[in-house]
């Protein structure tokens, strides 16, 4: 068996959990290899988790995204690297439920750009993708044999489902382009570092504090748990002994259910399971067990040394001795965190690391030990209930991300709703189980991708827009709650009464005029029915845009990468700003109907002038008229000026829609060099 000895290498996402270790034995053990760490540093990611490599001069530190093609290729030539093991992504699960396109673009495009840029350069001798277990999807309860590296792969969630498609990708080039590729699929890793979004840290830093560890459905789910140091060596014999184009498990055969590892961590804390474990509403969807055949990766060498007992111990004592390691975690500590995940990642500071400059690892803070901290003798006293609780339908769609997201941001507690609004038994016991203050109706059909689809998808259409948002909005005045709709403003059109750039907008009361498109007449027909139900305030949102300009709904991401654009002034919604609002209308029990947007119109034009003004100057567009639109669109769209003076009114702080659009969107993005 030949091995394989890396000169220089590259390992993404290496200040998060898994590639820490990784990087941290490879910088140890080898000192002749130059280890290059690059890390965007995201939310789950740590600069204290590399400080046992600070002094080391074979290792090196470069801030960064995988995503950007420019500075992975520059790393590859100018560090001459010519290994690669690929850590980098997004790995939570209940995330991918709330924000899947975030990973598609982290775990999918990512590891297209490093792919690329290896094609391009031409000196890899090694490409190590780390994908995951979950690719395999649900393993049977009965089964004996665990799946081998030549199963088919099912997978069942969002996040699965990306490393699935970034392995097809890794597949592609090994086949097409030669690449040295090699996969690997590990069980569930635990240990020191771990951000406490999962399980294991997660119970360890609930029992620390006294409370009680939340479950996911029954805790029947069976999971196969790697301690990881022995990870670590696993990835170290994969580097030097695997075989180009070969996918290896890294597996355990001791399984152990949810259910038991609670238990077991309760009882190294003193505490009595019956009273200190909840069970909580299961995912949308979680695999019952995961089941490896590691035989594979045996051959080469590798065996698991860390008995689960031996593991837990060694964890529960780092944790305890390091509390503060990710400061304020008690937004990943809930039974279903989603706060964390936002586009584009998170930078976190910390006190005991400062930042790299020039390649050099420059760390500071204080060394001394933090004491061991003992567990609670007592629990906490309850809670009490919280002034607030939103139930939030609409989970997959880009407003309702983005609600769930700014309740995390502001402490509110919320959950998605899981019945269809068609199933008016599934909403009654969504509202029995969650006890809102507040419901939320982000969902509906817009179109797949565009309005368009509904002309030939008419009884899809009614069905959720009409029947089933009648349908919430009785359940919720059955229940006695206020309902938060979110509308559209596409139901008018300019006229003679409110003719282009009069500045006469249409005004709350007006009768809606706009029947070109099938969206638009279930839209203003379910607004008409809705003003006999006094439970509910409607938001008319017209063009939504956001700061995240990578989003496909995004009104300015969309225009931008037409070849040709109508040019019409039109209202226009500011999620970054008008979404909080929405929040805060919810707070004040507002009812009604509401122009949901910005004051003022923009343009086509003028909003293409500011992209290129902040973020590509060399951008260029074309224009054509609406009767050229015409000719390549099914459904006509609606264009109007919504009179905004009635949300402006209670929320005087309300910028105009040109003002938000260079605060809230451009100005954060902005690429070009400042004036």
């Amino acid at each position: 068996m030949s091995t394989f000895k890396p000169k220089n290498i590259l390992i993404t996402g290496a200040a998060g959990f898994i590639a820490s270790h990784v990087a941290n034995r490879l910088i140890r053990n080898y000192p002749e290899y130059k280890i290059v760490v690059l890390d965007k540093l995201d939310y789950c990611s740590n600069l204290k988790n590399l400080l046992p490599s600070k002094s080391s001069p074979n290792f090196k530190f470069v801030k960064g995204d995988i995503g950007s093609a420019d500075l992975v290729n520059y790393l590859l030539i100018t560090e001459n690297i010519d290994t690669i093991m690929h850590f980098a992504a997004q790995t939570h699960v209940d995330n991918s439920f709330g924000n899947s396109f975030e990973f598609t673009k982290n775990n999918i495009y990512g590891t297209h750009v490093l792919l690329e840029a290896c094609k391009v350069t031409g000196q890899i001798r090694r490409f190590i993708h780390v994908s995951t277990d979950e690719v395999y999807g649900e393993t049977e309860d009965d089964a004996v044999v665990g799946n081998h590296e030549a199963s088919q792969l099912l997978p069942t969630n969002p996040y699965s489902a990306t490393k699935a498609g970034a392995e097809m990708l890794v597949m592609a080039y090994g086949r097409s382009y030669g690449l040295p590729v090699i996969t690997t699929r590990g069980n569930n890793v635990y240990g020191p570092n771990q951000f406490p979004e999962k399980l294991i840290p997660k119970f360890i830093l609930l029992a620390m504090r006294g409370k009680t560890l939340p479950i996911h459905g029954d805790g029947s789910n069976v999971r196969s748990y790697l301690y990881c140091e022995d990870v670590a060596e696993a990835f170290e014999v994969v580097l030097h002994k695997g075989e180009v184009g070969s996918v290896y498990n890294i597996g355990t055969k001791k399984e152990r259910r949810v259910i038991d590892v609670a238990k077991d961590i309760c009882k190294l804390f003193n505490m009595d399971p019956d009273k200190n474990i909840l069970f909580v509403e299961n995912r949308p969807f979680n695999d019952q067990r995961y089941f490896l055949d590691d035989q594979k990766l045996k051959k080469l060498g590798w065996s698991e040394r860390t008995t689960w007992e031996e593991g837990l111990r060694k964890t529960i004592e780092w944790y305890t001795s390091n509390p503060e390691w990710w400061g304020d975690v008690s937004g990943a500590l809930l039974p279903h965190p989603r706060m964390l995940m936002m586009p584009g990642g998170i930078e976190r500071h910390f006190d005991g690391a400062e930042k790299y400059e020039s390649g050099k690892s420059e760390f500071s803070g204080n060394s001394t030990e933090t004491k061991m901290v003992a567990p609670p003798a007592k629990t906490t006293p309850s809670p009490q209930k919280p002034a607030f609780k939103f139930l939030i339908y609409g989970k997959t769609g880009w407003i309702g991300g983005l609600l769930g997201k700014l309740c995390d941001k502001q402490g509110i507690p919320y959950e998605y709703g899981k019945g269809r609004l068609e199933d008016r038994a599934k909403l009654v016991a969504d509202i029995l189980a969650v006890k809102p203050t507040h419901v939320f109706n982000a969902a509906g059909v817009t179109g797949r991708p565009n309005v368009d689809w509904c002309e030939s998808h008419k009884t899809e259409t009614i069905r959720t827009n009409v029947a089933g948002t009648l349908n919430l909005a009785d359940v919720c005045r059955e229940q006695g709650l206020l309902m938060m709709n979110f509308a559209t403003g596409c139901i008018f059109e300019y006229d003679a009464a409110h003719p282009e750039g009069s500045g006469i907008g249409f005004k709350e009361e007006d009768t809606p005029n706009f029947d070109g498109s099938f969206y638009s007449k279930t839209k203003a027909m379910v607004e008409e029915l809705l003003k006999e139900y006094d439970n509910v305030c409607t938001l008319r949102v017209r063009m939504p845009i956001s700061s995240d300009l990578e989003n496909p709904r995004n009104f300015i991401t969309k225009i931008s990468r037409y070849n040709k654009v109508v040019n019409i002034p039109n209202s226009m919604t500011i999620l970054d700003e008008l979404l909080p609002i929405s929040i805060e209308m919810a707070k004040r029990n507002l009812r009604g109907i509401w122009n949901f947007t910005n004051p003022g119109v923009v343009s086509h034009n003028e909003i293409l002038e500011m992209y290129k003004e902040y973020i590509d100057a060399d951008f260029k567009w074309s224009n054509f008229t609406l009767e050229e639109q015409a000719k390549v669109i099914v459904a006509a769209r609606s264009n109007n000026e919504m009179d905004a003076s009635k949300l402006k009114n209670e929320f005087p702080e309300l910028l105009s829609i040109k003002e938000s659009l260079i605060k809230n969107v451009f100005v954060p993005n902005r690429k070009t060099p400042a004036a």
